[in-house]
């Protein structure tokens, strides 16, 4: 038996030049384990466009990121009880007044925790312009159709973290358990029991027990720093995730499509731009939060159940919730040894849906237009004159009850009648958002009988011209190409026609209730004398040809 001498093959040499120094090797390996250069190489490089209004959903980001920032470092300081004890603290106005460990905590953070005051005040800020950041960020998606396939669901994810942080703020400013934020639980309490059959479980499942019990703000902490915004980090990671894989809105102009995206690269250009806006964005929340003091604790005094404060208001965005309560007439219905409180239950009902309407538009918009296309051009408001005023109605509405619900400040501090200010609250509901929603679709026809002027005649150049036969005109200039694409590239949809009451045979159609709902809308929206027809080609070139042109 003959034995041949066995070689093992030697592993082809790389041809990868070897790692500079340490750093280099240390990010091979990782790289090679977690493919993060792949995945930044096709990331970093993806492009952005350019646009002022695209900043509002960066503040959005950007004080979320604050909010976190700062919450983590109160909680390190807040103690989330309702345990009574005697306050011994720097603010000698409370000295000796038996309070909760939660006010107590709140005040130690005010003023004996080192920069603690301003932490507060840039958390509460941070917080407010988080809220009003998002609905201008929604507003501006909303005006521009931003919303259209495929970005439905980031509509969503969007009115979710807006409605989250409702709530979120609501829980924030109820924690430090002062007179002000506990005339505000109170308010929640009392809009849980007017539900029928389960408020009263509602209420004592969330106090555990009777009103003020002794849980409720453990709970509110537990769910203000862990449970909602735990649900909005996932949602803003699906948010941003979305917003990359469905790349980014741009706006109508020239070398501009459906299908590219005109701007800069993520990196380095866009992040450094972002990172700047970073630091200015923080450091005009901690300008705001030195300059202006909000929810001072230790005016308003520990809450007691048998006080109210006064100038008792919620955070702006909640506001319309409460304007809502305050002008609704105390009806109610008694039947069978029970109440139904409809002054509150109503208006708890009506808070939804003034924002579910909000959200679920996009799909109603769609379902009238039919358009099944994807758009990543976004629409100038005023070409789409209807669903602009939709918006503009819906603000004022928010506004009104907003009103409704400072009905008391307004009326001392402007002296007025407070009765006169709640009639006007109950009749602007309904009369001001028709007033607002038909000026301003007029408005945006107006806008766009101007733009097709432009673009068939030009723009006024101011100089005046006397014709042979002594008439006087003004000289138009023709406008630059870019402009033109940029006033005629929007998309004019038709009003949906229902077919022929008879078929091909004299056989009767059957046309269902959606189909001539959806056919009256569809005219509303696209039909005579809710949209101006676009210049045409035709027309264009008739007028610059030299017939009536000047």
């Amino acid at each position: 038996m003959s034995s041949a001498n066995s070689t093992k093959q030697a592993p082809p040499a790389s041809t990868r030049a070897k790692p500079a120094n340490k750093g280099e090797a240390a990010a091979d390996w990782v790289d090679g384990r977690l493919g993060i250069y792949t995945l930044a190489k096709s990331n970093l490089r993806k492009i952005f466009p350019d646009h002022w209004s695209f900043m509002l959903g960066e503040i959005c980001l950007y004080t979320f990121i604050i909010i976190i920032l700062t919450g983590v470092y109160l909680t390190l300081f807040f103690k989330p009880s309702m345990g009574e004890v005697i306050y011994h603290g720097s603010y000698a106005p409370l000295d000796g007044i038996r309070v909760s460990e939660a006010y107590a905590s709140t005040l130690d953070i005010s003023f004996e925790v080192r920069g603690g005051l301003l932490i507060r005040q840039i958390h509460h800020w941070a917080a407010i312009v988080f809220v009003a950041a998002m609905f201008v960020h929604m507003m501006r998606v909303f005006f521009t159709g931003a919303f259209r396939k495929p970005r439905e669901i980031n509509w969503i994810f969007g009115f979710l973290l807006l409605f989250l942080g409702f709530f979120d703020g609501f829980l924030g400013y109820s924690l430090p358990d002062d007179l002000l934020s506990g005339t505000g639980i109170r308010f929640m309490e009392g809009a849980i029991l007017a539900v029928p059959l389960v408020g009263t479980y509602i209420s004592f499942f969330l106090f555990g027990g009777q009103f003020p019990g002794t849980d409720i703000v453990p709970r509110f902490f537990t769910i203000h720093v862990l449970l909602i915004p735990g649900v909005m980090l996932g949602l803003l990671v699906a948010h941003l995730i979305l917003v990359f894989y469905h790349k980014h809105t741009q706006w109508a102009g020239p070398g501009k499509t459906e299908k590219n995206v005109v701007g800069m690269p993520l990196m380095p250009v866009y992040m450094a731009k972002a990172g700047g806006f970073f630091f200015l964005v923080f450091g005009i929340i901690a300008a705001m939060s030195a300059i202006a003091s909000v929810n001072p604790v230790w005016a308003y005094g520990p809450y007691r159940p048998d006080q109210v404060s006064t100038d008792a208001q919620p955070d702006w965005y909640m506001g319309f919730a409460e304007g809502l309560i305050r002008v609704m007439p105390g009806w109610e219905i008694r039947a069978w040894g029970h109440t139904l409180n409809l002054g509150v239950f109503i208006p708890l009902m009506v808070f939804p849906l003034v924002l579910v309407a909000l959200a679920v538009y996009p799909f109603i918009e769609s379902w009238i237009t039919g358009d099944k296309r994807e758009h990543h051009i976004l629409d100038r408001p005023r070409n789409a004159p209807v669903r602009t005023a939709v918006g503009a109605a819906w603000i004022s509405l928010y506004l009104v009850l907003l009103a409704g619900g400072g009905n008391d400040l307004i009326a001392t501090h402007f002296h007025l009648s407070l009765n006169d200010i709640t009639y006007f609250v109950r009749v602007g509901s309904f009369v001001v958002p028709l007033i607002v929603f038909f000026v301003t679709k007029r408005w945006c026809l107006g806008l766009q009988r101007r733009d097709k002027e432009k673009v068939l005649h030009g723009r006024e150049t101011g100089v005046i011209k006397r014709l042979p036969h002594g008439e006087f005109i003004e000289v138009h200039a023709q406008l630059p190409q870019a402009t033109l694409h940029t006033l005629t590239s929007h998309d004019q949809y038709e009003p949906v026609e229902l077919p022929a009451e008879t078929d091909e045979n004299g056989v009767a159609r059957k046309v269902g209730v959606l189909d001539k709902t959806r056919a009256k809308l569809s005219e509303s929206y696209f039909g005579e004398g809710n949209q101006i027809p676009k210049p045409t080609v035709e027309e264009h070139q008739e007028i610059t040809s030299g017939h009536g042109h000047h």
